[in-house]
């Protein structure tokens, strides 16, 4: 009965991590294309060979030479050949400008690249092409029978101006992707899709998060078994074998961390009844991997944006305007953080027995993460300074507790406090009046 139950747990999250890494890279979408095509190319081949009727359904004027294998065969591999051509230079370009984009704004972009769709219908189309092409290629033939494709040679004939149109498209699209605007706003939609999902529901001015602690120490340790960052946290299945096993379990790691070989990753209560099949159990609801994903790491989005926030204002770019444009769109990812109710850390099965404990990042420790790097590189910019403090005011409008105003207003401070040793005095009066406005939204005596 153990092992049924730890194989029905297994598969939702090897699947789900499965689905993910493929959604996410150059295999799926593209190959099933080339795969579609190609086999659309062999069937219809071979269909005209079996009823006649389908060649005279084509009329002449799209295809004459319906006497003559050797023009299909041309046809079909003139335009094989050229697809592969364009797919080869393309994407030899694309590669060489993603990574002077990545050298310029942060290697952790290429992620998005990676993902977008557009680039994976472009290279499935191309591919597309090219297999159905040669699928088709070899019932074009002058032995024994002579015999030309010509529904056939008609679709390649058709497929090839789309190819033309859609890199049309894919240029435009892939120059306007590279915009560095265009990079920031795609990473705050992704951010913000994570957030929908852990926080679905409204910010009530009622809530209190639930800080309940285990009856007993989970003093009994299950050491990770991989290296690498906690990608996704199957809760679910870690509630299921923390009901089933009688025990509570405590992640050590937050999403997002680095946790190294054999250093603890759960914590547990009645260390008694943790088998080896139990760790293992507990250590598949945990995706390790060698970098940091979009799945549940609202983080690695804030991440992302500092990065490229962090190099524009650095002395060999001096780019001023990219950051102001990395703060706004920070903005947008805290005010709708904070306009969730935050993810539970206690996960409750029945609901009066505390069955699972996960850490998630905080107010604090996410304005943190946001804003302090930020603030301490750019204290000699008065334009970054300025956009900051106004950011954290807007922020701070939309919040309705007063500890959190707090902590916005003490950020305010320090950004005053920093820049003060390095801005001249009309800026810094400047930094003053948008300080007074924070304290005014805080409501709070300076």
């Amino acid at each position: 009965m153990l092992e049924g139950f730890a194989m029905s747990n297994k598969m939702p999250g090897a699947i789900r991590a499965a689905l993910y890494a493929l959604r996410g890279g150059f295999l799926i979408r593209p190959f099933l294309i080339a795969i579609t095509l190609g086999v659309s190319g062999a069937v219809l081949s071979s269909l005209e060979e079996r009823f006649p009727a389908l060649q005279a359904a084509i009329p002449t004027t799209l295809f004459p030479s319906h006497e003559d294998p050797q023009v299909a065969q041309s046809i079909l591999s003139t335009i094989a050949t050229g697809t592969m051509t364009v797919v080869s230079i393309v994407f030899a370009i694309l590669l060489m400008t993603l990574t002077l984009a990545s050298t310029q704004f942060s290697p952790r972009i290429l992620t998005s690249f990676v993902r977008d769709h557009v680039t994976q219908w472009t290279l499935g189309i191309f591919l597309g092409t090219f297999s159905y092409c040669i699928a088709g290629l070899p019932a074009a033939r002058s032995l024994p029978h002579p015999f030309a494709p010509v529904a056939t040679v008609t679709g390649a004939m058709a497929l090839a101006p789309i190819c033309v149109g859609w890199l049309i498209y894919f240029i435009h699209h892939i120059s306007n992707s590279i915009s560095v605007n265009t990079i920031i706003d795609r990473i705050r939609q992704d951010t913000e899709l994570v957030i929908d999902e852990l926080m679905p529901y409204p910010r009530s001015p009622f809530h209190h998060g639930r800080t309940d602690t285990f009856s007993e120490s989970p003093g009994f340790a299950v050491p990770s078994r991989a290296s690498g960052y906690i990608r996704y946290v199957d809760i679910l299945r870690l509630k299921r074998l923390a009901k089933h096993y009688g025990l509570g379990i405590r992640l050590e790691r937050r999403v997002g961390h680095f946790i190294s070989e054999s250093v603890t990753l759960f914590r547990v209560t009645r260390g008694e009844r943790v088998t080896t099949q139990v760790s293992q159990e507990l250590l598949s609801a945990v995706e390790i991997g060698p970098s940091r994903t979009m799945q549940q790491d609202i983080e690695f989005g804030v991440v992302q944006i500092v990065d490229i926030a962090l190099r524009a204002i650095s002395p060999a770019v001096n780019d001023p305007t990219t950051a102001i444009t990395c703060v706004d769109q920070l903005s947008c990812i805290l005010v709708r953080w904070l306009s969730r109710t935050p993810a539970s850390s206690c996960y409750y099965d029945p609901p009066h027995v505390l069955r699972v404990i996960v850490p998630w990042i905080g107010i604090d420790g996410l304005l943190d993460l946001a804003f302090e790097q930020i603030r301490y590189y750019s204290a000699g910019d008065a334009a970054v300074s300025l956009r900051l403090m106004r950011s954290l005011s807007d922020i701070c409008s939309t919040v309705d507790d007063d500890n959190v105003r707090r902590l916005f207003l003490e950020r305010g401070r320090a950004l005053l406090e920093a820049c003060s040793l390095k801005l001249p005095e009309d800026d810094l009066d400047r930094l003053r009046r948008r300080l007074s406005t924070l304290t005014d939204y805080c409501a709070i005596a300076v």
